[in-house]
């Protein structure tokens, strides 16, 4: 399975402690604090606030809090935050991407050097690797208990453009701008996502194993405790018999 959708299944096996849940809520209201920012406080109009309220609800935030968050960002006083990307190798050949959300550009770009530095990665210029991604709509489902022909038909009538079955899940690929339509659209025929979102994802896949695979997994585990590091997208193959091992 490639990096980002295995990345997300990985994230929600793991036990959720209450200080890992904080951490998560604290990244998804910078995203909220962001989108209302740019494009207003009113979701109806604000497609980018919508998907970050989604993620919101997803991970059982409190309403209350979307609500301040919006209320924040939108009102005299609010905190600029600046939205930085940073491109680079990760052990084994692996390219990656990391998005930044941060109040401060140097904290933002120290830590992630030196994340990188530390993991066995190195970051490159601007352009090194970002062309190997596409931004895309992402729908994945565990494909346990679903009617894969189904679930396929629905999403290419809704507009998807591919549909990759993986191991032990299923995911359904569309345009940023369909995103949403397919996504609801399945839905509304009884198929749940287990993870919904825009991502970046690569157009070929770098197979990883053994000590590579370890490094890259704590590399990239690293990237992700960091409050200013938004989202972590890479090229990696690795298959589930391995990741069970590296758990």
């Amino acid at each position: 399975m490639s990096g980002h959708s295995k990345w997300a299944t990985i994230k929600r096996s793991k036990a959720k402690t209450d200080a890992a849940r904080g951490k998560v809520f604290t990244k998804i209201i910078r995203e909220i604090a962001s989108a209302a920012r740019i494009g207003g406080g009113d979701p109806a109009g604000n497609p980018r606030l919508r998907l970050a309220i989604d993620k919101a609800k997803a991970a059982n935030m409190p309403n209350d809090n979307i609500k301040r968050a919006i209320d924040k960002a939108t009102g005299a006083g609010a905190v600029a935050m600046e939205e930085l990307t940073y491109e680079g190798f990760g052990p084994g050949g692996v390219a990656m991407i990391i998005e930044v959300l941060t109040d401060n550009r140097n904290r933002a770009v120290g830590e992630v050097r030196n994340i990188f530095e530390k993991g066995g990665g190195n970051l490159g210029a601007s352009g090194s690797v970002s062309y190997m991604f596409k931004r895309k709509g992402s729908i994945v489902f565990d494909k346990a208990g679903i009617d894969e022909e189904s679930l396929t038909m629905t999403a290419i009538d809704a507009g998807a453009e591919d549909i990759q079955s993986g191991e032990s899940t299923v995911e359904v690929l569309t345009a940023p701008e369909q995103f949403e339509a397919v996504r609801d659209a399945l839905k509304a025929k009884g198929f749940t996502p287990t993870e919904a979102e825009v991502t970046m994802v690569a157009d070929t896949n770098v197979k990883v194993t053994g000590e590579p695979a370890q490094k890259l997994m704590n590399l990239i585990n690293k990237l992700e405790e960091q409050d200013d590091i938004q989202a972590v997208h890479a090229n990696f193959d690795i298959s589930d018999e391995e990741m069970e091992k590296l758990q």
